[in-house]
């Protein structure tokens, strides 16, 4: 089954030269179908690249998909046109009268800052609080993941004195959920973050289920069961060259970094960078959905009742 996405978005050219079923609004209007509600409240500054991201991931899944693009009320994007946001985004106050099945909260460049330190804090914790009686399934992704854990349970992030910045092996440490289902017992996720969150204060909170994690770089995938929740802190949705375009851009600017680890082959920044995440990125979110899909009520009025 296909996403449902604009025909004019730019993610719809993109998917549908790889390969990704793609549908307009008069082609799903004639489905007699029920598709899944997924929103993507996308807090990165580079909304298009992310917007391909996510659309790619969900949309390779047997369900059918619609797609809606969602961002904070007040803040204002200094790094995609305004028409790209006036003509496909809408604003969270516009939209929290309605019901979603799924929800994801993307990561934002802001780790440095403390969380209430964050211009549209008080909105995001509205956001969050609302996933509560109006989604079914949310899932936070990096400083996403981070900004929910701490919101729900306290768990704080704590910074780091170099950048983790590679891509890191990370164990399976809950080969019976049914989001890791066809998982090796380990995989390469990437891994672009100056904070971490650390496994002895999330084993301090009853109801959190660590389910990815690294010796390297602690904890990844954690499941709230009780928040209908998944927060994960690395990146299964980044494209093949997005840590390049993140080490090319240090570099251009006299920033220092390292090279990414277990990136590039034999870690040289002169080779083609591989991907070794691609398939198990797909199987995530292909869970994910799936498990969406067996939860959430046919009336998606239902949702939070």
């Amino acid at each position: 089954m296909p996403i449902k996405i604009p025909a004019n978005l730019p993610a719809y050219d993109v998917l549908t030269r790889e390969g990704v079923m793609v549908m307009d609004e008069d082609q799903a209007a004639r489905q007699d179908i029920r598709p899944l509600r997924i929103g993507l409240l996308n807090l990165m500054p580079k909304k298009i690249q992310t917007e391909n991201q996510f659309a790619r991931l969900i949309g390779a899944t047997p369900l059918q998909i619609e797609l809606s693009l969602i961002r904070m009320s007040e803040h204002q994007t200094k790094n995609t046109a305004a028409a790209h946001m006036e003509s496909f985004y809408r604003p969270f106050q516009e939209v929290k009268h309605e019901k979603f099945d799924g929800l994801i909260i993307t990561g934002a460049p802001i780790e440095h800052l403390p969380f209430a330190e964050v211009t549209y804090w008080d909105e995001l914790r509205e956001v969050m609080d609302w996933t509560q009686t109006n989604v079914q399934s949310t899932f936070g992704v990096c400083w996403g993941g981070m900004a929910m854990i701490n919101h729900f349970h306290g768990v704080r992030k704590h910074m780091l004195d170099a950048k983790l910045f590679g891509c890191f092996r990370h164990r399976n440490m809950a080969p019976g959920s049914p989001y890791l289902r066809g998982f090796s017992d380990d995989c390469v996720i990437p891994v672009s973050r100056w904070t971490e969150m650390r496994q002895y204060e999330i084993d301090a909170v009853d109801g959190l289920t660590t389910l990815l994690g690294s010796p390297e770089t602690g904890p990844c995938l954690v499941e709230d069961s009780g928040r209908r929740a998944l927060y994960i802190f690395n990146h299964f949705e980044y494209d093949s060259d997005t840590l390049k375009q993140e080490y090319d851009r240090d570099v251009a600017s006299n920033t220092p970094i390292n090279v990414p680890l277990n990136y590039y082959p034999d870690n040289d920044p002169t080779q083609v960078p591989l991907n070794r995440w691609r398939s198990h990125a797909h199987l995530l979110y292909g869970n994910w959905l799936t498990e969406v899909y067996q939860d959430t009520p046919y009336d998606i009025n239902a949702i939070g009742q």
